[in-house]
């Protein structure tokens, strides 16, 4: 099977996605699905919050959009130029986690586009969205159907593995698929770096980097780098457009759990009634709250974030990944760093 036609299902696929994800009328097959099925994709993603309380209309759709318009064929065509694969299709693994929607996708695509077979072990948190895009995929191509494969049990059966978990769940992936090629990825989040000259605007979009999927991507923004003596309330005054977060039963719930907790052990707490604030230089903080600390130089600024390099995803501020763009990475913007791709190159 030619790499060409692959792209040109998955190109057909992210026209389809971003129409999902916009949540546009039928048109006529243009999509490449009756209307019967482009309407039964809608109401799948209309009912993921019955399935997970996290996965809500608007946050599905988001990352329908998101994902669907990198998979253009001009994209997809230049990314895949840099790499060259054998013709010898090996199985490989995919353990997904689904703290946000379709978190996986992009490991799914990267097989697939290297001429491999994917098997790809879903996550109870999201078992349904992908399996319904792997079924488009091959109404698009029949002949990807021998190629793609979805399991919610035990993988047996595999030449090298892609596994996504928490710090505890690396223990098990040595475990059971150490001695396969392999790439495992643990636990890690994403800051933003403030140094006082950002615009209204700017502080608005870093509500988009720490809010959106309510925070739970390891690309969501969960610490702050402050310049010494800069006015925190700025952060949010900046922020408050994303204050309907706490109508998530679920936020709402993390957030009222970690401030009863935090103020029972006397530990100081900034507050605006969605998001809590907290002074540390630890990196990883709860869901619903931010932690801050100031930096007095650059050269302290960038001891820290070279500290802590292997547990952090993205670097967000002026001078790294624009502000609001931290859950919009491109094709070639790997997690953890690991070019996949190139991975695939040798397995």
């Amino acid at each position: 099977m030619k790499q060409k036609e692959i792209i040109s299902a998955f190109t057909q696929l992210g026209k389809l996605m971003v129409s999902l994800g916009n949540e546009k009328s039928w048109d006529d097959y243009s999509n490449g699905l009756t209307q019967k099925e482009y309407n039964d994709a809608l109401e799948l993603i209309e009912r993921q919050k019955s399935f997970n309380g996290w996965f809500t209309k608007e946050n599905v759709q988001k990352s329908f959009v998101a994902l669907g318009e990198n998979l253009t064929e001009e994209k997809l065509v230049n990314w895949v130029v840099n790499y060259s694969f054998s013709e010898d299709p090996k199985s490989i693994a995919v353990i997904m986690a689904g703290n946000i929607p379709l978190v996986g996708f992009h490991d799914f695509l990267c097989v697939l586009l290297s001429g491999n077979k994917v098997i790809a072990k879903l996550s109870s948190e999201d078992k349904s969205l992908l399996p319904m895009l792997g079924k488009f995929l091959i109404l698009f191509n029949p002949e990807l159907e021998s190629r793609i494969s979805f399991s919610t049990g035990i993988i047996k059966e595999m030449d090298a593995v892609i596994a996504t978990g928490s710090d505890n769940s690396i223990k098990y992936f040595e475990q059971y698929f150490g001695a396969k090629p392999h790439i495992f990825r643990k636990n890690r989040t994403s800051v933003a770096v403030i140094d006082g000259s950002e615009t209204k605007d700017e502080l608005e979009e870093l509500g988009r980097d720490i809010f959106e999927y309510f925070g739970l991507g390891c690309r969501n923004v969960s610490h702050l780098l402050l310049p010494a003596n800069y006015e925190v309330g700025n952060i949010f005054e900046g922020i408050f457009k994303y204050s309907e977060v706490i109508q998530n039963n679920k936020y709402g719930n993390n957030y009222d759990y970690n401030k009863a907790v935090y103020l029972m052990n006397k530990v100081p707490l900034l507050d605006n009634n969605f998001v809590l604030l907290r002074e540390s230089d630890e990196l990883f903080s709860p869901l619903a709250m931010v932690h801050y600390h100031f930096y007095n130089s650059i050269e302290e600024k960038d001891a820290y974030l070279e500290n802590h390099k292997n547990e952090i995803q993205a670097i967000v501020g002026s001078k790294y990944i624009p502000f609001g763009k931290a859950q919009a990475p491109d094709l070639n913007d790997y997690a953890d760093g690991v070019d996949v791709m190139s991975w695939l190159e040798s397995v």
